[in-house]
Protein backbone atom coordinates (compact mmCIF):
# COMPACT_ATOMS: atom_id res chain seq x y z
CA UNK A 1 0.00 0.00 0.00
CA UNK A 2 1.46 3.83 -0.83
CA UNK A 3 -0.14 6.34 0.90
CA UNK A 4 0.74 10.05 0.16
CA UNK A 5 -0.10 13.22 2.23
CA UNK A 6 2.06 15.95 0.24
CA UNK A 7 0.50 19.07 -0.11
CA UNK A 8 2.62 21.52 -1.92
CA UNK A 9 1.00 20.79 -5.27
CA UNK A 10 -0.02 23.75 -7.69
CA UNK A 11 -3.90 23.50 -7.66
CA UNK A 12 -4.73 23.88 -11.36
CA UNK A 13 -7.95 24.06 -10.84
CA UNK A 14 -9.69 26.28 -8.01
CA UNK A 15 -13.03 25.48 -6.91
CA UNK A 16 -15.62 25.91 -3.96
CA UNK A 17 -14.72 29.79 -3.73
CA UNK A 18 -16.81 32.63 -3.45
CA UNK A 19 -17.62 32.68 -7.56
CA UNK A 20 -17.92 30.12 -10.10
CA UNK A 21 -14.83 30.04 -12.41
CA UNK A 22 -14.14 28.42 -15.63
CA UNK A 23 -10.17 27.17 -16.38
CA UNK A 24 -9.53 25.83 -19.70
CA UNK A 25 -8.57 21.99 -19.41
CA UNK A 26 -4.28 22.13 -18.71
CA UNK A 27 -4.29 18.47 -18.95
CA UNK A 28 -3.92 15.96 -22.11
CA UNK A 29 -7.44 13.74 -22.54
CA UNK A 30 -5.59 10.58 -24.28
CA UNK A 31 -2.49 10.77 -22.01
CA UNK A 32 -0.81 7.76 -24.17
CA UNK A 33 -1.00 10.19 -27.31
CA UNK A 34 -3.47 9.41 -31.00
CA UNK A 35 -0.59 6.22 -31.69
CA UNK A 36 -0.69 4.68 -27.93
CA UNK A 37 -1.04 0.70 -28.36
CA UNK A 38 -3.77 -1.18 -26.73
CA UNK A 39 -7.17 -2.40 -27.45
CA UNK A 40 -8.53 1.18 -28.51
CA UNK A 41 -8.31 1.95 -32.27
CA UNK A 42 -6.51 5.52 -32.95
CA UNK A 43 -9.70 6.66 -34.49
CA UNK A 44 -11.59 6.16 -30.81
CA UNK A 45 -8.97 7.84 -29.16
CA UNK A 46 -9.33 11.21 -31.52
CA UNK A 47 -13.21 10.68 -30.86
CA UNK A 48 -12.61 10.18 -26.97
CA UNK A 49 -10.47 13.79 -26.95
CA UNK A 50 -12.90 15.24 -28.78
CA UNK A 51 -16.21 14.44 -27.61
CA UNK A 52 -14.74 13.17 -23.79
CA UNK A 53 -16.89 9.41 -23.98
CA UNK A 54 -16.10 6.65 -26.19
CA UNK A 55 -19.49 4.11 -26.24
CA UNK A 56 -19.11 0.24 -27.11
CA UNK A 57 -21.65 -1.47 -28.21
CA UNK A 58 -20.60 -4.81 -26.12
CA UNK A 59 -17.52 -4.93 -24.10
CA UNK A 60 -18.64 -7.98 -22.09
CA UNK A 61 -21.05 -10.63 -23.68
CA UNK A 62 -24.49 -11.95 -22.57
CA UNK A 63 -22.65 -15.04 -20.24
CA UNK A 64 -20.67 -13.26 -18.45
CA UNK A 65 -23.73 -9.94 -17.77
CA UNK A 66 -25.50 -12.59 -16.13
CA UNK A 67 -22.68 -13.10 -13.82
CA UNK A 68 -21.88 -9.95 -13.33
CA UNK A 69 -25.49 -9.17 -12.45
CA UNK A 70 -26.29 -12.28 -10.16
CA UNK A 71 -23.22 -10.90 -8.38
CA UNK A 72 -25.03 -7.41 -7.88
CA UNK A 73 -28.36 -8.79 -6.85
CA UNK A 74 -26.41 -11.16 -3.82
CA UNK A 75 -24.92 -8.42 -2.96
CA UNK A 76 -27.86 -6.06 -2.51
CA UNK A 77 -29.56 -8.83 -0.78
CA UNK A 78 -26.71 -9.40 1.69
CA UNK A 79 -27.88 -7.60 4.99
CA UNK A 80 -24.02 -7.52 6.17
CA UNK A 81 -23.66 -5.29 3.23
CA UNK A 82 -26.81 -3.10 3.52
CA UNK A 83 -25.47 -2.56 6.87
CA UNK A 84 -22.24 -1.73 5.72
CA UNK A 85 -20.57 1.91 5.39
CA UNK A 86 -19.63 1.43 1.48
CA UNK A 87 -24.05 1.14 0.99
CA UNK A 88 -25.88 4.10 -0.09
CA UNK A 89 -29.04 3.96 0.81
CA UNK A 90 -32.31 5.60 -1.09
CA UNK A 91 -33.91 8.50 1.35
CA UNK A 92 -37.18 7.87 0.31
CA UNK A 93 -37.81 3.87 -0.50
CA UNK A 94 -34.88 2.70 1.71
CA UNK A 95 -33.35 1.05 -1.03
CA UNK A 96 -30.18 0.55 -2.21
CA UNK A 97 -28.54 3.29 -4.54
CA UNK A 98 -24.78 2.17 -4.75
CA UNK A 99 -22.19 0.03 -2.95
CA UNK A 100 -18.67 1.25 -3.25
CA UNK A 101 -15.30 -0.49 -3.24
CA UNK A 102 -17.72 -3.38 -5.14
CA UNK A 103 -14.03 -4.44 -6.26
CA UNK A 104 -13.13 -5.27 -2.82
CA UNK A 105 -15.94 -6.59 -1.73
CA UNK A 106 -16.44 -8.96 -4.52
CA UNK A 107 -13.74 -11.42 -5.95
CA UNK A 108 -16.09 -11.57 -9.27
CA UNK A 109 -16.20 -7.54 -9.50
CA UNK A 110 -12.49 -7.84 -8.46
CA UNK A 111 -11.88 -10.00 -12.11
CA UNK A 112 -13.61 -7.32 -13.93
CA UNK A 113 -11.32 -4.77 -13.44
CA UNK A 114 -7.96 -6.69 -13.82
CA UNK A 115 -9.82 -7.76 -17.25
CA UNK A 116 -7.68 -6.48 -19.91
CA UNK A 117 -10.25 -5.77 -21.73
CA UNK A 118 -10.86 -3.25 -18.94
CA UNK A 119 -7.87 -2.41 -17.51
CA UNK A 120 -5.73 -2.56 -20.89
CA UNK A 121 -8.26 0.74 -21.98
CA UNK A 122 -7.49 2.55 -19.33
CA UNK A 123 -3.85 2.07 -19.36
CA UNK A 124 -3.75 2.85 -22.74
CA UNK A 125 -5.39 6.23 -22.37
CA UNK A 126 -4.05 7.34 -19.63
CA UNK A 127 -0.57 6.37 -20.51
CA UNK A 128 0.52 4.67 -17.20
CA UNK A 129 -0.57 1.96 -14.73
CA UNK A 130 -3.54 2.75 -13.24
CA UNK A 131 -4.81 1.84 -9.76
CA UNK A 132 -8.56 1.86 -8.98
CA UNK A 133 -9.30 5.26 -7.44
CA UNK A 134 -13.12 4.13 -6.81
CA UNK A 135 -15.03 1.22 -7.81
CA UNK A 136 -19.23 0.88 -7.31
CA UNK A 137 -22.10 -1.12 -8.36
CA UNK A 138 -25.47 1.24 -8.99
CA UNK A 139 -28.69 0.37 -9.23
CA UNK A 140 -31.38 2.27 -10.30
CA UNK A 141 -34.53 0.25 -9.78
CA UNK A 142 -38.24 0.79 -11.38
CA UNK A 143 -40.93 3.15 -10.42
CA UNK A 144 -38.90 6.00 -8.53
CA UNK A 145 -35.58 6.10 -8.31
CA UNK A 146 -33.48 9.12 -7.76
CA UNK A 147 -31.02 9.81 -10.81
CA UNK A 148 -27.37 12.04 -10.29
CA UNK A 149 -27.55 15.75 -10.96
CA UNK A 150 -25.39 17.58 -13.34
CA UNK A 151 -22.13 17.88 -11.93
CA UNK A 152 -18.06 16.52 -13.14
CA UNK A 153 -16.50 13.92 -10.97
CA UNK A 154 -13.32 15.50 -11.21
CA UNK A 155 -14.44 18.58 -9.76
CA UNK A 156 -15.15 16.51 -6.62
CA UNK A 157 -12.37 13.95 -7.06
CA UNK A 158 -10.10 17.23 -7.04
CA UNK A 159 -11.91 19.74 -4.48
CA UNK A 160 -12.49 16.75 -1.69
CA UNK A 161 -9.94 13.88 -2.34
CA UNK A 162 -6.78 15.54 -3.41
CA UNK A 163 -6.77 14.31 -7.39
CA UNK A 164 -4.35 16.88 -8.82
CA UNK A 165 -4.87 16.28 -12.64
CA UNK A 166 -7.19 15.27 -15.00
CA UNK A 167 -5.53 11.83 -15.66
CA UNK A 168 -8.24 9.72 -14.59
CA UNK A 169 -11.24 7.76 -16.67
CA UNK A 170 -14.42 6.12 -15.87
CA UNK A 171 -16.33 3.14 -17.48
CA UNK A 172 -20.07 2.30 -16.90
CA UNK A 173 -20.73 -0.43 -18.01
CA UNK A 174 -24.44 -2.46 -18.17
CA UNK A 175 -25.99 -4.72 -16.39
CA UNK A 176 -29.35 -3.92 -17.56
CA UNK A 177 -30.75 -2.97 -20.87
CA UNK A 178 -30.46 1.11 -21.14
CA UNK A 179 -33.42 2.61 -22.68
CA UNK A 180 -34.17 6.31 -23.76
CA UNK A 181 -36.60 5.93 -20.49
CA UNK A 182 -35.00 4.75 -17.62
CA UNK A 183 -32.97 7.24 -16.30
CA UNK A 184 -29.88 6.37 -18.60
CA UNK A 185 -26.74 8.84 -18.81
CA UNK A 186 -26.28 12.01 -20.13
CA UNK A 187 -22.93 13.89 -21.15
CA UNK A 188 -22.61 16.75 -22.95
CA UNK A 189 -19.87 16.90 -25.57
CA UNK A 190 -17.05 18.55 -25.47
CA UNK A 191 -17.79 19.88 -21.77
CA UNK A 192 -14.62 18.17 -20.75
CA UNK A 193 -12.53 20.97 -21.97
CA UNK A 194 -13.31 23.79 -19.50
CA UNK A 195 -13.01 23.12 -15.74
CA UNK A 196 -15.75 24.59 -13.78
CA UNK A 197 -14.99 25.73 -10.63
CA UNK A 198 -17.83 25.84 -8.17
CA UNK A 199 -19.33 28.19 -6.05
CA UNK A 200 -19.54 27.61 -1.85
CA UNK A 201 -17.55 26.07 0.27
CA UNK A 202 -17.22 22.41 0.90
CA UNK A 203 -19.43 21.07 4.37
CA UNK A 204 -17.44 18.96 6.50
CA UNK A 205 -18.48 15.16 5.82
CA UNK A 206 -20.41 16.23 2.54
CA UNK A 207 -19.70 13.19 1.40
CA UNK A 208 -22.86 11.48 3.67
CA UNK A 209 -25.34 13.94 1.69
CA UNK A 210 -24.05 14.45 -1.31
CA UNK A 211 -23.86 10.47 -2.26
CA UNK A 212 -27.88 10.25 -2.08
CA UNK A 213 -28.36 13.84 -3.17
CA UNK A 214 -25.96 16.29 -4.44
CA UNK A 215 -25.44 20.15 -3.03
CA UNK A 216 -21.67 21.39 -3.26
CA UNK A 217 -19.91 21.03 -6.20
CA UNK A 218 -23.33 21.65 -8.38
CA UNK A 219 -22.78 23.70 -11.33
CA UNK A 220 -25.28 27.14 -11.24
CA UNK A 221 -28.56 27.08 -13.50
CA UNK A 222 -26.71 29.31 -15.93
CA UNK A 223 -24.19 27.70 -16.07
CA UNK A 224 -25.45 24.65 -17.07
CA UNK A 225 -27.84 26.17 -19.08
CA UNK A 226 -24.84 28.04 -21.27
CA UNK A 227 -22.74 24.93 -21.78
CA UNK A 228 -25.43 22.60 -22.75
CA UNK A 229 -26.04 25.45 -25.67
CA UNK A 230 -22.68 25.22 -26.37
CA UNK A 231 -21.97 21.43 -26.53
CA UNK A 232 -25.39 19.69 -26.25
CA UNK A 233 -26.65 16.67 -24.34
CA UNK A 234 -25.63 13.28 -25.85
CA UNK A 235 -28.23 10.12 -24.35
CA UNK A 236 -26.66 6.81 -23.72
CA UNK A 237 -28.90 3.41 -24.34
CA UNK A 238 -27.58 0.15 -25.30
CA UNK A 239 -27.94 -3.29 -24.63
CA UNK A 240 -26.41 -4.98 -21.46
CA UNK A 241 -22.75 -5.39 -21.95
CA UNK A 242 -22.38 -1.99 -23.63
CA UNK A 243 -20.04 0.41 -22.20
CA UNK A 244 -19.07 4.05 -21.67
CA UNK A 245 -15.81 5.35 -21.37
CA UNK A 246 -15.54 9.24 -20.08
CA UNK A 247 -13.26 11.83 -19.56
CA UNK A 248 -13.01 12.68 -15.60
CA UNK A 249 -14.14 16.29 -16.37
CA UNK A 250 -17.21 15.80 -18.63
CA UNK A 251 -20.42 17.10 -17.24
CA UNK A 252 -22.95 14.41 -17.34
CA UNK A 253 -25.69 12.93 -15.23
CA UNK A 254 -28.54 10.92 -15.26
CA UNK A 255 -32.69 11.24 -14.74
CA UNK A 256 -34.63 9.19 -12.48
CA UNK A 257 -35.79 5.82 -13.79
CA UNK A 258 -39.87 6.36 -13.17
CA UNK A 259 -40.56 3.03 -15.58
CA UNK A 260 -40.78 -0.68 -14.63
CA UNK A 261 -37.21 -1.01 -16.59
CA UNK A 262 -34.42 -1.20 -14.24
CA UNK A 263 -30.84 0.40 -14.66
CA UNK A 264 -28.51 -1.09 -13.22
CA UNK A 265 -24.38 -0.87 -13.85
CA UNK A 266 -21.00 -1.17 -12.78
CA UNK A 267 -18.50 1.74 -12.43
CA UNK A 268 -15.26 2.43 -12.39
CA UNK A 269 -12.42 5.07 -11.29
CA UNK A 270 -8.75 4.15 -13.06
CA UNK A 271 -6.40 7.20 -11.97
CA UNK A 272 -3.31 7.00 -13.27
CA UNK A 273 -0.35 5.95 -10.57
CA UNK A 274 1.81 9.26 -11.85
CA UNK A 275 -1.87 11.17 -10.64
CA UNK A 276 -2.19 10.09 -6.86
CA UNK A 277 -4.20 11.77 -4.88
CA UNK A 278 -2.71 14.30 -2.37
CA UNK A 279 -4.67 16.17 0.61
CA UNK A 280 -8.00 17.94 -0.81
CA UNK A 281 -7.53 21.13 -2.44
CA UNK A 282 -11.27 22.28 -1.36
CA UNK A 283 -12.62 20.55 1.63
CA UNK A 284 -11.29 20.10 5.45
CA UNK A 285 -10.89 16.78 5.20
CA UNK A 286 -10.69 13.23 2.95
CA UNK A 287 -13.52 11.23 2.04
CA UNK A 288 -13.34 7.96 3.02
CA UNK A 289 -11.20 5.28 1.72
CA UNK A 290 -13.69 3.05 0.02
CA UNK A 291 -14.61 6.55 -1.89
CA UNK A 292 -11.33 7.54 -2.51
CA UNK A 293 -8.91 5.68 -2.40
CA UNK A 294 -5.34 5.98 -0.81
CA UNK A 295 -3.94 2.63 -1.87
CA UNK A 296 -2.53 3.22 -5.52
CA UNK A 297 -1.36 -0.13 -6.35
CA UNK A 298 -1.48 -0.67 -9.73
CA UNK A 299 -3.72 -3.18 -11.37
CA UNK A 300 -2.31 -6.39 -12.53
Amino acid sequence: MTTTTTTNVTDLYPTRGATEVATPRQDPVVWGGPDAPGPVPAGDLRSLDRDGFLAIDQLIGPDEVSVYRNELERLIADPAIRADDRSIIEPQSKEIRSVFEVHRISEIFANLVRDERVVGRARQILGSDVYVHQSRINVKPGFGASGFYWHSDFETWHAEDGLPNMRTISVSIALTENYDTNGGLMIMPGSHKTFLGCAGATPKDNYKKSLQMQDAGTPSDEALTKMASEYGIKLFTGRAGSATWFDCNAMHGSGDNITPFPRSNVFIVFNSVENAAVEPFAAPIRRPEYIGARDFTPVK
